[in-house]
């Protein structure tokens, strides 16, 4: 017999995949999913929807629908001046942090992943115990820091602490992605006539990319969704309001407009949207960098 023949047979034993049963299980699965998508998805909609609305109708009806549709209060927003100014403080922080974070965070997985050195797994269980340290209980010897260091109401005064503090989730995810290339890869390169450095840049990233894409959109969210730090950093630092991030400019206009609440929620609904649209158009990317970091 031939190993057509053969092949052949083996192919029609394979058994057919058979769709699961239908089990009561399911509809409850659905029906849980249906409420964590509708309680995380009403609070934005309630705010998207309040900005069409006036402060009146929201006082007599909180819960309902604009009726009829002010589009005043987004106007009013996008025409502001102090708008535009905290949405580029926020751009530039963001977009400067995630440079900084994915720069050094994918050097220093490097390092651990390809290079075996004594402490190395030392270095890696300090990384991983940054994890554990948060912003807050840092905040007053950093603001002391940063002040030695003339960097209050700087950007920079942002970038730095925000990169740091977003390094260690970083490393954690690319040194799995890095150690997953097969060293015969390396060797094939280093015989082609490449150096550590070219196969870095070639072979690796380029693998990498994943990866360097969830790291990215973590720590581009990360840093446009931060107040904590912006309220050290640039409010304590004496910065005009037109030169705050957005997260700080929301709790500054709700503030001085705290009787206008339909403005402060066209406000909030605008400062939220890039972000969620950043993060929604890369969605897949970040999930299958962190299946990939998991599986490495």
């Amino acid at each position: 017999m031939t190993a057509a023949t053969l092949t052949q047979n083996e192919t029609r034993q394979v058994p057919k995949r058979r769709h699961k049963p239908f089990t009561w299980s399911q509809p409850l699965v659905y029906l849980i999913a249906l409420v964590v998508v509708s309680v995380t998805i009403a609070p934005v909609l309630y705010v998207i929807l309040g900005g069409f609305r006036s402060n009146r109708a929201i006082t007599e009806a909180p819960a309902a629908l604009p009726d009829p549709w002010i589009w005043s209060n987004y106007r009013n927003v996008i025409t502001s001046e102090r708008f535009w100014g905290q949405v580029l403080t926020s751009s530039v922080t963001a977009i400067g942090t995630t440079f900084v974070v994915v720069a050094l965070g994918v050097s220093v997985a490097f390092v651990i992943a390809r290079y075996d050195f004594k402490g190395r797994q030392a270095m890696y269980s300090l990384f991983a115990a940054g994890l554990l340290f948060p912003l807050t209980i840092a905040v007053l010897p950093l603001w002391i820091m940063l002040q030695q260091l003339g960097l209050l109401g700087s950007v920079w005064g942002l970038i730095i602490p925000q990169a740091a503090f977003a390094l260690p989730t970083t490393v954690i995810i690319l040194t799995p992605f890095l150690r997953a290339v097969p060293v015969e890869l390396e060797e094939a390169a280093a015989i082609d006539g490449a150096s550590k450095v070219g196969f870095f840049w070639r072979i690796l990233l380029p693998l990498s990319g994943p990866g360097l894409v969830t790291v990215g959109v973590l720590a581009f969210v990360g840093s446009w969704n931060a107040y904590l730090l912006p309220l050290f950093v640039l409010a304590a630092g004496g910065v005009p309001v037109e030169q705050f991030t957005l997260p700080l400019g929301v709790q500054q206009f709700s503030t001085q407009y705290s009787s206008d609440t339909a403005g402060v929620l066209a406000f909030t609904s605008l400062a939220m949207i890039p972000a969620l649209i950043f993060f929604l158009a890369l969605e897949r990317r970040i999930v299958s960098g962190l299946q990939g970091a998991v599986k490495g």
